[in-house]
């Protein structure tokens, strides 16, 4: 194995911890995984689907 290839498996494997590492935090502050804002939504995701659920109460 060559360096560069090493370099690039570690950095692809950085990506993915970071994107992991991000939407976790995201769905601590309860923002939802669509990102749609929920505003004009359908209610076809999960973190809308919730709110909506909320708003009824």
């Amino acid at each position: 194995m060559q360096w560069y290839e090493i370099v690039l498996i570690v950095a692809a494997a950085l990506f993915v911890v970071g994107v992991i590492v991000w939407q976790i935090i995201r769905r601590k502050q309860g923002k939802g995984g669509c990102d749609c804002g929920c505003s004009n939504c359908s209610g076809s995701c999960s973190a809308c689907q919730s709110k909506q659920k909320e708003e009824k109460k």
